[in-house]
Order: structure tokens, then sequence, then C-alpha cells
């Protein structure tokens, strides 16, 4: 009876069963306590250098509040001489002011449309000059100079076009013949609104660089997988390339709706919150009462008021943070 042998496809002759060796033993884990020495050593350079910085605004920011606390209480001009106190006379009577009120929503209303503006228009014009358009230096100049230029600036002579008598808006239209559609662009409401508009339009520079910072670094293997499956280019940008950069969005919704809160040179430099303050902001309702046209300043007045818009701009931020988080 022939016994047979199992040959090695390599040809070396019969092999012996190897023997199991002991396992490899797994890398030891890092000392937990050294790790933690690790990270304390490595924040002492950093607490060191920030350290001056921290304490200068720790204390601006402790005496502005408790500035504005003291001075809300009182009854006060610039000049800060013969104070009466008033208890909380000022919050009820700037919680109590339709045009208060009014400020805060042209602040959201503003921020809302510039955040409309930014995700359409801001985004489209991003994946444009990123696709590698011709002339693209150009156009990145002329969308990100007016976010370079000092907003007074920008905003005084944008104010000048508006102007009814000598205004750039009205002898364009009266040289042309549409002389009848020459107005006072800042006494009516809705072309007073409109011309803010249009500013917000021109100041999405921002956003832009945000998109296109954020697009050379996005995953294009999706936007190819999609053009072999036969996706149109309006489908790949609204149902693949908008929802990728969603952390984009985030940032892009927070920054301005909280710079919405510093847009005082935007107004009172183009509209002056015409006609009777229905397009003023939050910025130019406390600084009209503080540097009043008829003289003498509300200054405890302004800082309730400063302290009231405070928490609202606090309470919108975090509600916003709280649903872009559940999303």
């Amino acid at each position: 009876m022939t016994s047979r042998v199992h040959v090695a496809p390599s040809g070396r002759g019969p092999q012996a069963p190897r023997p199991a060796g002991p396992a490899t033993p797994p890398p030891p884990a890092p000392n937990r306590v050294r790790v933690r020495r690790t990270r304390r050593r490595a924040l002492i350079p950093a607490a060191v250098f920030l350290a001056p910085l921290l304490l200068f605004y720790g204390v601006y920011y402790l005496y502005a509040f408790v500035f504005l606390g003291q001075t809300s209480t009182k009854s006060v001009d610039l000049s800060f001489a013969d104070a009466t106190d008033v208890g909380w006379q000022n919050f009820r009577l700037v919680l109590t002011d339709p045009l208060f009120w009014r400020s805060i929503g042209n602040n959201l209303l503003f921020a809302a449309a510039q955040i409309a503006i930014a995700l359409t228009l801001g985004f489209f014009l991003a994946v444009c000059l990123a696709s590698g358009v011709r002339f693209r230096r150009y156009f990145y100049v002329v969308f990100l100079l007016p976010s370079l230029i000092p907003l007074s600036l920008f905003a005084t002579v944008f104010g000048q076009m508006l102007q009814t008598n000598g205004g750039a808006i009205n002898q364009t239209l009266r040289s042309v013949g549409l002389g009848s559609l020459a107005q006072d662009w800042t006494g009516n409401t809705a072309t007073a609104y409109a011309a803010i508009l249009v500013l917000l339009t021109y100041l999405i520079g921002l956003p832009v660089m945000f998109y296109t910072s954020d697009l050379t670094t996005a995953n294009t293997d999706v936007l190819e997988a999609a053009m072999l499956d036969g996706a149109k280019p309006g489908q790949m940008y609204r149902l693949i390339l908008f929802p990728l950069l969603r952390n984009t969005h985030k940032t892009v919704i927070l920054s301005l709706l909280l710079g919405s809160f510093r847009w005082f040179e935007l107004v009172y430099f183009s509209t002056n919150s015409q006609p009777a303050g229905r397009t003023g902001i939050t910025g130019t309702y406390i600084y009209g009462h503080m540097f009043p046209s008829s003289g003498g300043g509300q200054i405890g007045y302004a800082a309730a008021a400063s302290l009231i818009v405070l928490v609202v701009a606090i309470a919108v931020s975090a509600v916003n943070v709280v649903l872009q988080r559940r999303r």
C-alpha cells in the first residue's frame, strides 16, 4: 500500500506543520499620567504668552460691564455731573419704546437678508471662482475690495450717491431722460430699505472667501461619481456640493448674525436711519440717545439699551448654535 505525500506548490518537498508560536504581545498602552504631564507642560508656554492679553481683555470687559451696570440706573448726561439714581426706569423706558424694538427687528432682518445672499449668490460666485474661470483674479479683487475698504468710507460714498440734490443716481437718471424716476431715496421707507440691501449685497466678499478656501479642500470624488452617473451640474451643486460645505454654512451664518450688531457705520453713513428712524439698527439707536441733535445726551438710557442689546445678541447666538448642532 503506497502512501501519498502532499507536495507544496513551490516544489520544496513535504512541509511539516509549523508549531504555533507565542502571540505577539500588543503594544503597551501609554501611561495616562505621563500624557497628562506632557499636555500640562505644553500648556505652560501658551499660558505665559496669552496671560498679558487675557489680563488686558479681562480688565477691559470687566470695567465696561461694571460701568454700564452702574450708569444704566442713573439719569446723567455727557458731563457725568449731578447724576441721580432712577433705578430700573431706564430699562422700562427702553423696553416700552417701539423704535427700540424696530431697531432690533432691523438688525435681524438685515442679518437674514445678508445670510440669504451669502448662501445663494456668495456660494454660486465661490463655486464659479473655484472652478477656474477666466480672469479669476480680477473677480477676486472685485468681490473682495468692498470688504477690505473701511465700512464708513464705503457707506459714505454710497450715501452721497443717494442724495436727492446732487446725488449721482438722480443726476444719472436726469441725464438719460429718466428724470421722472429721480426721488428722495432715503425719504421713502421702501427705497431706504432697498439701498441698505444693495450695500449688503456688495459686502459678500468674506463669505465668498470662506467658501472658496473650503472648496479647495473638499473631496471631489463624490462629484466625479455623480458625473459618471449622469447627474446634471445644477443637481451636483444643490444636492451634493452645497450639503458638503455644511460646516462652512455654519461659520458664515454665525459670523454674519453676530456682525449685524456692528453695522453702525453701514446705516449711519448711508441712510442715517431715515426716514424717521425706520431703517435704524441698535447701534444707531444707542448713538442717537448718546449724542442727540438737541444736545445733552442720555447716557444712562443708552447704557440700559446697550445691556439689553448685549443680552439679545447673546440669546440669538445661543439659539443659532443650538439649532446648528441639532442639524
